[in-house]
């Protein structure tokens, strides 16, 4: 046993604990964007259609935070970035408890979007920056396992909060993200590298650049698609169980198979796929995702929506690390919030279109022309990642050889800045091992 957990975690650097116990803690208090809409429309006597407009204004918030996040994490750095947008978020989530009319529930959201999403591109690339590249993927299993874990404990102790009253959720939820947020101004060290002899990139370095990535690009076209098809969970699949005549509180549990089979097996993984390609190993992910979602077609009682459920959680729990960890790769190393940023915003773009195409192929063709269409969805994905594998393989060749001589110290980085560390190669000679 201790072997295993010595091999799971042990070696990690100090600061990487520091950002996993702020994860945990700032998780297990992650109870508003759980019980909002409920909140609006029980507790504030809110329509429906008033709380999607309070929901959506969050999201747009977040899209800008993410965005806004990235530049300022490169620009300004990763620490104050970080600091800003966690202190800011405590003090939104307060403020957002207090209110009572619409408008001020509307604009609250928004701006706790910007901030509570605008950490994301900051602590994801002071992850890559202090964890060397051979315990990225363990690093990111664990980190995935922390978010789970605390999710898991917030929606339990979220109900019993909500019973006493909704205002403590939003109390607790600052809290523990203050506390997170205090974690980062005592323990962590800034780790952007700093720039000493800069030549600049044609155009100079920014967000252009990242959208002329074609190989980055070609990646985020790919996980947008399959993230279309993961956050059918959150939405259309209730809605088919419940036309199977399960209730809410049985999508519940069998929705919580998600959380527990992932706390109990993510640790494994890291073993598991090591030393095999990013790109096969997502293409196979993203297989398995594909036949859980597509077998919800042939389901109608709870035993098989849970086993579907099994099956695209392996796939998940296999694609989580190997993407966050190929993102990294193929990050220059002065524009790696930036390139967080983008990613997270297509996750973002991807959950808000979810619903809204899922719900229109469900309405109109049908649930199980919708779950079909998550099958073929999912092999033309994995299809495009197994043709985009070497593509992906010599950029990450390349940005390696291009940093090799470049060090990240703590708790500020040195380095010469050189045209490749800000815009991806284009064509490098480098062999790649099929």
């Amino acid at each position: 046993m201790r072997g295993w957990v010595r091999e799971a975690a042990g070696g990690l650097p100090r600061q990487f604990w520091f950002l996993w116990t702020g994860t945990l803690i700032n998780r297990l208090g992650a109870f508003v964007v759980i019980y909002l809409a409920i909140y609006l429309t029980q507790d504030l006597h809110f329509s429906q259609s008033q709380a999607g407009l309070v929901l959506g204004a969050y999201g747009v918030g977040g899209a800008i935070g993410t965005m806004t996040g990235g530049v300022l994490t490169d620009r300004w750095g990763r620490r104050p970035t970080m600091l800003t947008a966690q202190f800011g978020a405590a003090t939104l989530m307060l403020t957002l408890g207090f209110a009572g009319e619409f408008w001020q529930l509307l604009a609250g959201a928004w701006l706790l979007g910007v901030f509570a999403e605008g950490v994301r591109p900051a602590f994801q690339a002071m992850m890559v920056d202090v964890v060397p590249d051979r315990d990225r993927i363990r690093a990111f299993s664990l980190n995935y396992w922390a978010v789970n874990l605390g999710f898991a404990g917030a929606a339990i102790l979220a109900g019993f909060a909500a019973k006493f009253d909704y205002l403590l959720l939003f109390v607790v939820d600052a809290g523990t993200t203050l506390i997170t947020a205090l974690i980062s101004l005592v323990f962590i060290a800034e780790t952007r590298p700093v720039r000493v002899a800069v030549r600049r990139a044609r155009g100079g370095p920014g967000l252009g650049t990242v959208f002329r990535d074609r190989v980055f690009v070609g990646f985020l076209a790919l996980n947008f698609v399959i993230v279309l098809v993961i956050m059918q969970h959150m939405s259309t699949l209730p809605i088919a169980m419940s036309a199977d005549g399960l209730s809410p509180a049985t999508f519940g549990w069998v929705i919580a198979v998600n959380g527990l089979l992932i706390v109990a097996g993510q640790l494994f993984v890291p073993k598991l796929i090591d030393g095999h390609h990013r790109s096969r190993v997502l293409a196979l992910a993203t297989l398995i995702m594909g036949v859980g979602f597509g077998l919800n077609a042939f389901a109608g009682s709870a035993a098989f929506y849970a086993m579907t459920v099994v099956i695209w959680t392996l796939g998940e729990m296999l694609q989580s690390p190997s993407n966050s960890a190929l993102v990294a790769e193929l990050s220059p190393s002065l524009l790696r919030g930036r390139y967080q940023g983008v990613n997270s915003l297509s996750w973002s773009a991807g959950s808000a279109l979810a619903p809204v195409i899922g719900g229109f192929v469900q309405q109109h063709a049908g649930s199980a022309v919708l779950w079909l269409g998550c099958a073929a969805l999912g092999v033309l994905v994995a299809v495009g990642q197994l043709l985009s594998g070497p593509a992906w393989e010599r950029r990450s060749a390349a940005l390696r050889l291009s940093q090799r001589k470049l060090t990240t110290p703590a708790p500020a980085a040195t380095e010469t800045l050189h045209e490749e560390d800000i815009t991806p190669p284009q064509q490098v000679p480098v062999p790649v091992d099929d």
